[in-house]
């Protein structure tokens, strides 16, 4: 979330777009409510179904699944055609001007550097800014030069026209309009939109680019940094954002610094490449002081082993083969025997990953599989036969199975970080049960289990073993707090900052400005510190005070960064560093200092007339429609068929099968085999969540059990009369890569779409159920779902693919 809940009551138009927020977050959805109470915003819905959230929508329009990077493709066309944007902000605020080199290039679907044979952009050298004798980028403020961004991407959209769009999307003509009209309206100075998505944009192979897509949209309309704007992500778990804070992602360490390749073996090329300097003169590029963050992570880690001398233990991080070891590929290799143990902590994968015949096939080759967690799991029970459910020759799986019950949030005490950044300190109600231990326990014994065989007994690469610091009172069972004190830092000696306070040695550290890359302060998580000061605990804080009715409710626990409540802030003000509108006034200018009701994301004491710009952790201080190196499909995001397409080509480029799905999306050579066609298999299918079940936890609840009790397929009216399928009837939902069985709920809530000038059936699939729980058994709904994934993130395409669907 680039804003956070109650941020969204300052909203005056809500788009919900690859999610369904009233279902699967109706406690976030209040905030909703209370714009449309308070502020009168209008709520737009576009969704595959016809949802809770869409019941209570000003206005709902259909999409076909895996095309919404087509639906807002021809919004940035309709924008920028039609003049509907914040000109003011777009031109001071985003790299519209900015010149792009000359070999870039884009034809049928294929940005220049594209190697077909390993279905990757191999030479990304063509997608940046040309750079000028000065070091700085060249821009034309005229933004007259045709290879600058802004032609650049008015010449990339307007091929998303109306006409074509709505042909992509299974969107009426009427509907698209209207629809785009009204989110224009949010370019005027001061009225903003917010964009609610959840894992309905992030669970397909072009997901990151769905998402990059909306920035745009909300770039263009001068939005991104306001109150009630933004783009925001409505997380799955409560804990989600959590996670990927602390870089629980095979490629990056906490605070969203990463791992370094093969090929940086040096340490000071590694700090180098991600210490950009400005592109611009006057800006900032915050990441300079990625230095800083990197060494106090691992003073944290390795204490006074990690010193100067030894580049602060570089040598013990890992160096990732590309494109590294994300969780498809760890099954991947698991399913050719490279894997002969895995642990799996708080996850369940043979529920949660695609196509759960492959992933059963991969854990049965293990030789052992530790399962963390406080519930009886799908993946704890893979191996049992539970008829037709998990049909299984149980006798031939040698996989060794060992379950270690944990405790559950509910009974620990600790920090959880929900979707708005926001760091809340819980207290825990109860004790676990019988011998259920606390994560933090069992991962601190078995290190030092480890570290004892390896003392007594050496072996391979010992060091980060061995060298690693471990300070805490009780060495096999550390505190929450101890570990929340080290993510937020300390002063490894005594630290004067810039404002020309000094820390004593051990005192607890008030910000990441305070950090270093001397090796005299430690943080576990740069973007935590600030959350345990020497004032305490700020994350166990509960003033929920608005004193400027901004609802910004700073003493409510603490936000990453700084308490920032609303990243890029800064842009929520003009050139002159005054409010866009007086009503939403979050950070502005008073002539000394940058203040407001929000925490300043800029540097406090630069005035407007000094030129930085609100993006300081960009180098060229700007937000960016073109996304450079970054992206693994291209600058700009481009519509791409889901990988099983109903359709069968891209209609944006029919004579191109490199491009009728991501060409850099993650897929193995093995996988292809397993796709269905629309010949065979000719629905498509998306996932989803219900509000009386949490993912496959609640299924072992007996009340939730009894509101939501067995598997069921939703089908539209249309498609149930053509095959004969009556409510109530079980019905057969197969994919090429299995089958499952469910009740037919027949509902008027999935309509036939008109796409490429053919009729188009979807259908839904809720995932609560499984071979466990109190619930009645059911088949795992991701058996359907192929095993490839979005280009960046490697996530799963569990929301867009294809089946079949017969009455039994």
């Amino acid at each position: 979330m680039t804003n956070h809940w109650t941020d969204i009551a300052n909203a005056n138009l809500v788009l919900v777009m690859g999610g369904n927020a009233a279902e699967a977050h109706p406690c976030g959805f209040k905030w909703v409510t209370e714009a449309k109470a308070h502020n009168q915003a209008r709520l737009i819905v576009i969704d595959p179904r016809f949802t809770r959230t869409a019941s209570v929508a000003d206005y709902y329009a259909p999409i076909r699944t895996g095309t919404d990077i087509a639906f807002m493709g021809g919004l940035i066309n309709y924008l920028l055609t039609e003049n509907k944007i914040q000109h003011e902000y777009v031109h001071a605020y985003t790299d519209v001007s900015f010149i792009v080199k000359a070999d870039f290039g884009f034809e049928d679907g294929l940005f220049t550097g594209y190697d077909a044979t390993k279905r990757t952009y191999s030479d990304k050298s063509s997608w940046g800014y040309e750079i000028g004798e000065d070091g700085f980028a060249k821009v034309d403020p005229s933004l007259l030069h045709p290879r600058c961004v802004y032609q650049l991407m008015k010449q990339h959209y307007s091929r998303y026209t109306l006409e074509l769009t709505s042909q992509i999307c299974g969107m009426p003509q009427d509907a698209m309009q209207k629809i785009w009209e009204e989110i224009a309206t949010c370019s005027q100075p001061g009225k903003t939109m917010t964009i609610l998505y959840a894992l309905g944009w992030t669970q397909h192979s072009t997901g990151s680019q769905m998402i990059r897509s909306a920035a745009m949209v909300q770039l263009l309309l001068g939005n991104v940094g306001m109150p009630g704007g933004g783009v925001n992500a409505l997380r799955g778990h409560s804990n989600i954002q959590g996670l990927t804070d602390l870089g629980l992602l095979s490629n990056l360490l906490p605070g969203y610094l990463t791992l370094p390749g093969d090929a940086e073996q040096d340490y000071d090329t590694y700090i180098a490449k991600r210490a950009l300097k400005p592109l611009r003169p006057g800006q900032l590029s915050y990441w300079q002081n990625y230095g800083k963050f990197h060494v106090s992570l691992m003073k944290a880690w390795y204490g006074a082993n990690a010193t100067a001398d030894n580049h602060w233990g570089y040598d013990w991080l890992p160096k990732l083969d590309i494109p590294g070891y994300d969780i498809l590929k760890v099954f991947d290799m698991m399913s050719s025997g490279q894997v002969n143990g895995y642990v799996c902590q708080g996850f369940n994968p043979i529920a949660a990953l695609p196509d759960k015949n492959r992933v059963m096939a991969a854990l049965a080759k293990l030789k052992w599989l530790v399962v963390m967690d406080p519930l009886a799991t799908e993946t704890s029970e893979f191996w049992r036969n539970v008829g037709p459910y998990n049909d299984v020759e149980t006798a031939g799986i040698q996989t060794e199975v060992i379950r270690l019950p944990t405790t559950c949030f509910a009974e620990e005490d600790g920090s959880l970080v929900n979707s708005g950044r926001w760091l809340q300190w819980h207290w825990k109600g109860a004790d676990g049960p019988g011998q259920a231990r606390t994560d933090i326990k069992i991962m601190s014994e078995l290190f030092i289990r480890l570290r004892q065989r390896y003392q007594a007994n050496g072996g391979a690469f010992a060091e980060p073993i061995l060298k690693l610091s471990w300070p805490y009172k009780v060495p096999d069972d550390p505190t929450p707090e101890e570990i929340a004190k080290e993510f937020n830092g300390y002063a490894i000696a005594d630290v004067t900052d810039a404002t020309g306070a000094t820390l004593k040695a051990g005192q607890q550290l008030s910000g990441f400005a305070q950090l270093k890359d001397d090796g005299s302060t430690a943080s576990g998580c740069w973007i935590f510190c600030g959350s345990w000061t020497e004032q305490g605990n700020q994350m166990a804080r509960r003033d929920n005070s608005d004193p400027f009715g901004m609802k910004q409710n700073l003493g409510w626990a603490w936000a990453w960064p700084m308490n920032r409540r609303i990243l890029y802030n800064r842009a929520s003000a003009d050139t002159k560093g005054q409010p866009w509108d007086p009503k939403k006034r979050l950070v502005w200018w008073n002539g000394k200092v940058w203040g407001g009701t929000d925490v300043p994301d800029y540097k406090a004491d630069v005035a407007p007339e000094a030129g930085m710009n609100p993006f300081i952790m960009n180098p060229e201080g700007v937000a960016r429609f073109f996304a450079l190196d970054k992206m693994n499909e291209g600058p700009f995001p481009e519509h791409y068929e889901p990988f099983e397409t109903p359709i069968g080509i891209n209609p944006l480029h029919p004579n191109n099968k490199k491009a009728t799905s991501n060409p850099a999306g993650r897929i193995f050579d093995s996988v292809w085999e397993s796709l269905g066609t629309a010949k065979d298999f000719p629905y498509a299918a998306t996932s989803y969540r219900l509000t009386e079940h949490f993912h496959f936890w609640t299924k072992h609840c007996p009340i939730n059990a009894i509101t939501q009790p067995e598997q069921f397929v939703e089908i539209g009216e249309v498609l149930a009369k053509e095959k004969g399928i009556a409510a109530g009837d079980r019905v057969r939902v197969s994919s090429k890569r299995g089958h499952i069985e469910a009740v037919a709920v027949v509902t008027k809530r999935i309509r036939p779409l008109q796409v490429n000038n053919q009729t188009v059936h979807q259908i839904g699939i809720p995932l609560h159920w499984g071979f466990t729980g109190a619930t009645r058994h059911g088949y795992l709904t991701n058996t359907l779902v192929p095993f490839l994934g979005d280009g960046n993130t490697q996530t799963p395409e569990s929301k867009s693919f294809l089946v079949n669907v017969e009455k039994i």
